[in-house]
């Protein structure tokens, strides 16, 4: 038994006009299965994607606080002029400077319309078959704790685990990274951004969701009522879906 994170969630007061937002700077396309947006590459409609984690947009009633998110997406760049001419982009399609702290580092924090940061990095050859996005970093205390948790929780490997991070990725080494990054925050609000979990076809998502409480995982009440997903939250508070089987 185990997960796939299929996709990164992400809540909007205008989720449509927030997914043009990302498929312009992913250079994916807006789709609208449903009540949501998601954004995922090609001209056709294709969930689960195979390789990348699409971005799936859920209109929500209140805007963000000022609080920084704990997840949030890193996006891949190829040289220094492609990450110039990429953060110029971005901000003439309405991101904004965003200061989390970061100091003087050769990356650039930009905030989405919403106001949901996200970072340009320079150049790293780790991140050249990855797609447009390089990783999904998840803020945490405890990185080793992180990586038992949702090591044991999906499909995805180990590469790497230290005191102050650790980075998973797809058996098949396609896609981003999803690394739990050592920080002093701690949380206050509801995570803006998760990650959704999909059973492979024949698993079941009630047994999926018992051996997430097994591993660490309580229940969350999101309000959510009688849906066909379970909202589940890691060791840490970080929320996430378990969703029905496709």
């Amino acid at each position: 038994m185990a997960l796939r994170p299929v996709h990164v969630n992400m809540k909007a007061l205008d989720g449509l006009a927030v997914g043009r937002f990302w498929a312009e700077a992913l250079g994916w396309t807006v789709f609208r299965p449903g009540v949501t947006t998601y954004v995922g590459p090609g001209d056709e409609f294709v969930w689960p994607d195979p390789v990348v984690l699409g971005l799936d947009i859920v209109p929500v009633p209140k805007s963000k606080t000022t609080a920084k998110n704990r997840v949030h997406l890193d996006l891949a760049t190829d040289s220094a002029a492609h990450q110039a001419e990429l953060v110029a982009r971005l901000r003439a399609l309405g991101a904004t400077p965003a200061d989390v702290g970061q100091g003087d580092v050769p990356w650039t924090v930009l905030a989405d319309p919403e106001g949901n940061e996200f970072c340009v990095l320079e150049p790293r050859d780790i991140y050249g078959d990855t797609g447009p996005i390089a990783r999904v970093v998840v803020d945490c205390a405890e990185p080793r704790a992180m990586a038992r948790f949702w090591g044991e929780a999906m499909d995805w490997t180990l590469y790497e685990v230290t005191d102050e991070h650790a980075v998973l990725r797809s058996a098949k080494s396609v896609g981003p990274y999803l690394e739990f990054l050592r920080t002093p925050d701690v949380k206050t609000v509801p995570d803006r951004i998760h990650l959704d979990l999909l059973p492979y076809p024949g698993d079941d998502e009630t047994a999926e969701a018992a051996r997430l409480r097994a591993l660490g995982a309580t229940d969350l009440d999101l309000g959510q009522g009688d849906v066909p997903w379970i909202c589940l939250t890691d060791p840490e508070g970080h929320e996430l879906c378990v969703l029905a089987p496709s």
